[in-house]
């Protein structure tokens, strides 16, 4: 299944010179769907890892499934001051600005291996505050995995040049 046939392209969104990348149009087709789901548990089961972490808000949908399959547990990475209990948290640039990722100080626990999972990568800013809530939380990042990469934009190879596994389903470009 080309799965690129599933994903619309919005220009000049969130702002004008970002092409938006939207996943709802594969998540609303059961197919489609399913089929990213199936692909993103094959490279999974090739990882050695002890926990799911989703990061906000995309990557809930489709960890959350891994985790229930696999039967992992599932820590959420959220923006700023969505989280109750105490947390680490990192902030970070985006390709359109500036944000922060927290994780519960509890949910990550020493030699832990995690493996990320979101939607999309673009510069990395995201992914890469990702991997440091895992390590200061005292984990190790097993790996990262993405629906789409948008390959032009580095996030991909600055994770790999920090000597991370990495692996997504779709590549465009970002622009």
């Amino acid at each position: 299944m080309d799965l690129k046939k599933f994903i619309r392209s919005i220009p000049d969104y969130p702002k004008k010179g970002i092409l938006f990348r939207d996943i709802t149009t594969l998540i609303k087709n059961p197919d489609a769907f399913n089929y990213t789901v199936d692909k993103i548990i094959k490279i999974s089961e090739k990882i050695k890892f002890d926990k799911v972490s989703a990061i906000e808000s995309r990557g809930f949908l489709f960890a959350a499934v891994i985790s229930y399959k696999l039967k992992k547990p599932l820590i959420m990475m959220r923006k700023k001051n969505k989280l109750p209990a105490e947390r680490y948290s990192i902030d970070f640039k985006l390709e359109y600005g500036t944000a922060s990722l927290e994780v519960h100080k509890d949910s990550i626990t020493s030699n832990d291996k995690v493996l990320i999972i979101d939607d999309l990568i673009a510069t990395g800013g995201t992914a890469d505050a990702a991997t440091k809530l895992v390590e200061i939380s005292g984990g190790k990042v097993a790996g990262l995995i993405f629906v789409i990469n948008l390959f032009d934009l580095g996030g991909d190879k600055m994770l790999k040049a920090k000597s991370y596994f990495t692996e997504s389903l779709i590549d465009f470009p970002g622009h």
